[in-house]
C-alpha cells in the first residue's frame, strides 16, 4: 500500500532523486511532468500513461505529442527559464498542446512529416509567451495555463487557412446546429460522450485511451477525477440545454471545457469543502456556455475555440473576492487536492493575514 502511495499525487521524491541523474533522464522526467500538467496534474507515472494513451489513440498524435513537449522544453532550458518551472513541467504542456492540435487540424492527413516543422517553432513560441504572461499574471498571483497554447494555435490556423498549399486545415465546426436536431438522443451514446470528454482535453476521441488518461487522473489523485467526469458532465448536459448537435456530444467535445473548469477550481486552486465543490459546478457550467458562445462566433471564420473558454472563467473564478477567496491557494503552494485538504487552514491565515496587510 505504501508502494502505491509513493505513485499518487506530486511524486516529489522523484526529483529528489534525479537530481544528479543525467540529463537525459531528468528531461524525461521533466516532459511526463509537461504531460500531465495538460490535465492540471503533476505526475510524471500520470504523464506516462496519459502519452501511451495517445499512441494507443494514434501513434502520429503520440509522435507529435511527444516532439512538441519535448521542444518547448529543451527551448525553456536553452534560453535559461526558471529551473523550478522546469522541472515542475510548467514550459512542457502548452507546446504538447499545439503539436496534439495542429494534427488534428491538418487536412494533410497523418504521416506528413512537414507538419514536423511548425510543431517545433510553435511549441518553442509558446515558451516566450510564457515567461511574457508570466511576469503580467504573477503580479495578481495568476496562472499562465494554456493561454500561450489558446493563442499560438489561433495565430497558426490563422497564417496557413484551410488551402495552404504545405499546411492545409480543416476548418472548424460549430458545437451549436446548423440545422434542426431532432429530438432523438442515444442515452448510451451521451454517457460514452461524458468519458470521451476527458480525452478530448488531449484531443482524443478513443474510448478506451479516454479511459486510461481518466485512469492516469486517477493515480494523481482521486478527486481531481471525480471532478473531471463531474465537470464533463456537466459541459455535456449545458449541451443539452442549448441544443448543441448531436456529433458534438457524443464525442466529448461539448463536454472537455466543463471538465477542465471544474477540475481547476474543485480541490486544485482552492481548498476543497462544499462551497468550492459548488463553485467548482458552476465552474464548469460557465465554461461550457462560454465554449459554445465562442465556439459559434469562431466558427464564422473557421477557427476553433479550444479551451478559451475554460482558460477565461477559471482566470476570473481566481480573481473573485469575498469569502470564496479565503479558499484560494497561493499559486506556488499549489499542490495535489489531497495534499491541499490536509492543511486547509494554512492557506486562510496565509489569505487572512494577506488582506490585513493589504488592508494597512
Amino acid at each position: 500500500m505504501s508502494s502505491l502511495l509513493l505513485c499518487t499525487g506530486d511524486m516529489k521524491h522523484v526529483d529528489k532523486y534525479m537530481h544528479d541523474k543525467q540529463f537525459v533522464l531528468q528531461l524525461v522526467v521533466w516532459g511526463l511532468r509537461g504531460v500531465a500538467r495538460v490535465i492540471l496534474a503533476n505526475n510524471p507515472l500520470s504523464g506516462a500513461l496519459i502519452l501511451a494513451a495517445l499512441f494507443w489513440a494514434s501513434p502520429w498524435q503520440g509522435l507529435l505529442g511527444t516532439l512538441g513537449v519535448l521542444a518547448s522544453t529543451l527551448t525553456a532550458v536553452i534560453i535559461g527559464q526558471d529551473s523550478a518551472e522546469v522541472q515542475a513541467g510548467l514550459h512542457g504542456f502548452n507546446g504538447m498542446l499545439v503539436s496534439l492540435l495542429m494534427g488534428v487540424f491538418s487536412s494533410a492527413g497523418p504521416w506528413y512529416w512537414w507538419l514536423l516543422l511548425p510543431v517545433c517553432f510553435g511549441s518553442a513560441i509558446c515558451v516566450f509567451l510564457f515567461g511574457g504572461l508570466s511576469s503580467v499574471l504573477d503580479r495578481w498571483d495568476l496562472p499562465v495555463s494554456v493561454f500561450p497554447f489558446n493563442i499560438t494555435i489561433v495565430l497558426y490556423l490563422l497564417c496557413t487557412g484551410p488551402d495552404n498549399p504545405y499546411f492545409p486545415h480543416h476548418p472548424a465546426s460549430p458545437l451549436g446546429p446548423t440545422n434542426h436536431n431532432g429530438t432523438e438522443l442515444i442515452a448510451v451514446e451521451v454517457a460514452r460522450g461524458i468519458l470521451l470528454g476527458v480525452g478530448q482535453i488531449f484531443a482524443c476521441g478513443a474510448l478506451w485511451p479516454s479511459l486510461l488518461i481518466l485512469g492516469a487522473v486517477l493515480l494523481y489523485s482521486p478527486l481531481q477525477a471525480a471532478h473531471a467526469l463531474l465537470g464533463s458532465a456537466v459541459g455535456t448536459m449545458t449541451g443539452l440545454s442549448m441544443a448543441v448537435r448531436h456529433e458534438s456530444l457524443y464525442s466529448g467535445m461539448s463536454g472537455f471545457n466543463g471538465s477542465l473548469g471544474c477540475m481547476a477550481v474543485g480541490g486544485l486552486f482552492f481548498t476543497f469543502s462544499w462551497r468550492t465543490h459548488l463553485f467548482a459546478i458552476a465552474s464548469a457550467f460557465l465554461s461550457a456556455y462560454a465554449d459554445i458562445a465562442l465556439s459559434n462566433l469562431l466558427r464564422t471564420v473557421g477557427l476553433p475555440a479550444c479551451s478559451w473558454a475554460a482558460t477565461l472563467t477559471v482566470t476570473l473564478m481566481l480573481l473573485l473576492t469575498g469569502s470564496l477567496a479565503t479558499y484560494r491557494i497561493p499559486m506556488g503552494q499549489v499542490m495535489a487536492p489531497e495534499h491541499n485538504l490536509r492543511f486547509p487552514r494554512q492557506w486562510e491565515a496565509g489569505n487572512t493575514a494577506d488582506k490585513e496587510s493589504t488592508d494597512v
